[in-house]
């Protein structure tokens, strides 16, 4: 396999994982779970979501979150906002890196965002634009990038057309994600390789995999094949998709991390120490971690 000498892992657990859990936590745990990260080598760690108290209770402390942040030389900490109002909360607490997330189904963004596929992604050029102009990084999500509960398979050019406007809007990054865990090897070849083709970069895409059909680190693997050298994942694989109750969770970072050392590709994340935050997050939510290697790194389940 061609594989590269170092990836970079963008750790989702704070937000991505959070939100899917029924428990919500003090802001104090969420603040020592971000500290206890950065103590296992993460440079990139997605903080909080400015979105909507309403519809998203579980992160309704995102300006105490940023602002009780002990930020670290050489981390990003970049939050996900939804529209204007959400960038406007986001920049007043402080935020030097933002995400915004559009779909490739035209389904879902019609249920989720209430727009169709194209007006949703066009509604963020001004949030884009007034980040750009602040001299924030803007990261851009593209869900269901590989098949939706509605539509089924989404093709390698249609989730390729989402990510080009994406990039025309002036993200620097995207993350291709496979909400609800039934990207393959070939799907994910094919979209990457799409995306090449239309002048998208190895270096600017990231994929976020679900692990539904336990093909997430097989995934992994053919994107780093195609140059791709950034990877989401979340610690214990907490996290799921919040409309399909069947899909499986994140990838799960020990079992990335535990891989990647096999093959010798360089992430600077100690999987023992991402294990050891897993288990103590266990015990603050409730629940033992759904990551293999959350367990058997821990020795214990919970």
């Amino acid at each position: 396999m061609r594989l590269p000498k170092r990836v970079q892992i963008v750790e989702v657990g704070p937000r991505d994982g959070l939100q899917s859990e029924e428990r919500i936590l003090p802001t104090a745990t969420k603040l020592a779970l971000i500290d206890r990260l950065a103590d296992a080598g993460h440079t990139i760690i997605e903080a909080t979501s400015f979105v909507n108290p309403k519809f998203v209770p579980q992160l309704a402390d995102a300006d105490e979150v940023m602002r009780g942040l002990r930020r670290r030389p050489g981390i990003r900490y970049p939050v996900l906002v939804p529209n204007e109002r959400g960038f406007d909360r986001a920049l007043a607490a402080g935020v030097d890196e933002i995400a915004v997330f559009g779909s490739a189904s035209e389904t879902y963004s019609r249920k989720n965002l209430n727009h169709g596929r194209d007006e949703a992604i066009e509604m963020f050029r001004p949030v884009v634009r007034r980040a750009k102009d602040a001299g924030l990084r803007v990261r851009a999500y593209l869900s269901m990038a590989f098949g939706d509960p509605w539509e089924g398979p989404i093709p390698a050019r249609v989730a390729a057309d989402g990510a080009l406007r994406l990039v025309d809007l002036g993200a620097d990054e995207l993350s291709f994600g496979d909400s609800i865990g039934v990207a393959t090897i070939g799907a994910t070849q094919a979209l990457i390789t799409e995306c090449v083709e239309r002048g998208v970069g190895p270096e600017r895409i990231g994929v976020h995999f679900h692990d539904t059909y336990g093909q997430a680190l097989a995934n992994v693997l053919a994107a780093l094949e195609l140059g791709v050298t950034m990877i989401d994942a979340s610690l214990g694989g907490i996290g799921g998709s919040v409309v399909d109750t069947g899909a499986g969770g994140n990838l799960a970072t020990e079992d990335l991390v535990y891989m990647l050392d096999g093959v010798g590709v360089e992430t600077g994340v100690d999987a023992k120490k991402v294990a050891a935050v897993s288990s103590w997050l266990a015990g603050e939510l409730g629940h033992a971690m759904p990551g293999r290697g959350a367990r058997a790194l821990s020795g214990h389940t919970v």
